[in-house]
């Protein structure tokens, strides 16, 4: 299977690239593109938050409840967007079009890839070791890691997106990040357009 763009990972970062890029399918620059997400979910710090200081999210919402929820809203809003379920990437390997995505049941195609799983040391994805430092915004002793990066961008149609581009274990960070990440990828699509998605009444 052959995507424009397949999202590793199904956290707050990788599931908001989803969402913003879900939400420009009747934009013309858009229409077409097959859009996927492996929905890897076990390894994401959402699985134990407890969330109180998050603009819009009732207090004492469970990050856990959040991940199903937002499967759910992707399926719901925009069920052309592919979630792959079940599967862990397991290798990255870049072809003359793009990338190879190989999981633990199937190999993907992808012109753009974009990395939004985990910070933890554990990451292991082979062909990404290259790009693999100690994180910048995380305390030493808890053995972090951060993609190098440059503005999410990794290498030309690589990107990283959520703690592991080296930003703060905070959920509306991560989630920023991926939005931030899909509008690159839209205004790529759009011919270097400076383009955002917003919803309107």
């Amino acid at each position: 299977m052959s995507f424009d763009v397949l999202i590793i990972g199904a956290g707050a970062a990788g599931m908001s690239c989803a969402l913003v890029l879900g939400s420009a399918k009747n934009k013309s620059f858009a229409t077409h593109k097959s859009i996927g997400i492996i929905a890897h979910q076990k390894s994401s710090h959402l699985q134990n938050a407890l969330f109180k200081n998050v603009l819009g999210l009732q207090p004492g919402t469970l990050g856990s409840d959040i991940l199903k929820s937002g499967k759910q809203q992707l399926k719901d809003l925009y069920p052309h967007i592919n979630q792959i379920e079940k599967e862990k990437v397991t290798a990255l390997e870049k072809t003359v079009n793009g990338f190879k995505v190989s999981t633990n049941k199937n190999v993907y195609d992808a012109k753009i890839v974009v990395v939004a799983v985990g910070y933890t040391s554990l990451m292991t994805i082979k062909g990404l070791e290259p790009y693999i430092e100690p994180h910048p915004r995380a305390a030493k002793e808890k053995d972090r890691i951060w993609l190098k990066n440059i503005d999410h961008l990794i290498e030309k149609n690589l990107y990283v997106a959520g703690t592991l581009a080296g930003w703060r274990s905070q959920f509306s960070m991560a989630c920023g990040s991926g939005s931030h990440v899909a509008t690159d990828i839209l205004t790529d699509w759009n011919d270097g357009k400076h383009t955002k998605i917003h919803d309107k009444a």
